[in-house]
Order: C-alpha cells, then structure tokens, then sequence
C-alpha cells in the first residue's frame, strides 16, 4: 500500500485549460503532472459530463520525463510541453530534479 500525503489541492482542479480537457475527453491525454497531490488512485472527475477515474498516482522527477511522457499530457513532443510550461508559469524555470506528481487516468467505463 502506497503512503499519500494530503492532497494539496481538488481533483477539480487536476485539468482546466480548455485544451487540454479536449484532449483528455479525445483519449490523448492520460497524464497530468502537478507539483501538489490532487486526487488518488480510484478517484473521479468529471469534465464536460465524461466521468474519468485516476488509475495511477507516482512521484518522479521532471528530468526522467520523455516525450512519451509529454505525449501522454496531451503534447507532441517534451520540447514543446516544456516550452509551453515555462510559458505559463512565469518565472519558473525547468529543474530536472524537481519531483512532480503524475496523476494517471482514464475515462470510466461503467
């Protein structure tokens, strides 16, 4: 069984950006990585009526994602994901060490 800390924020705050709630509602994005625990594994969301349900939750660092990872958050490639990161969250800069928490999910089959 795995220890979780308190979660730091709502599981309805996991995905928000219109974007990334389209891809997620298409099945290409699976992932989201925050720097906060917002949900645990076999708990549920909902976006835009589609009812998804967290498989996964792990810590890793920034620098052991790939672009298979990237792809996963709805991406094409990490060096874009990257980018467009840095590009929302003025002032940060991209630490290979900083541990995230990846959020794992899937759209809930009844």
């Amino acid at each position: 069984m795995v220890e979780y800390p308190e979660k730091s924020c709502s599981i309805d705050r996991l995905v928000t950006h219109p974007k990334l709630v389209a891809a997620a509602l298409a099945g290409e994005k699976t992932q989201q990585r925050r720097d906060g625990l917002y949900a645990l594994p076999g708990e549920t969301f909902a976006l835009e009526g589609t009812e998804f349900i967290v498989t996964d939750v792990k810590r890793e660092r920034l620098g052991d994602m790939t672009d298979e990872h990237a792809k996963a958050e709805g991406y094409p490639s990490l060096s874009l994901y990257r980018d467009i990161i840095l590009r929302m969250h003025a002032g940060m800069s991209w630490n290979e060490d900083a541990l995230v928490w990846v959020h794992s999910f899937a759209i809930k089959q009844d």
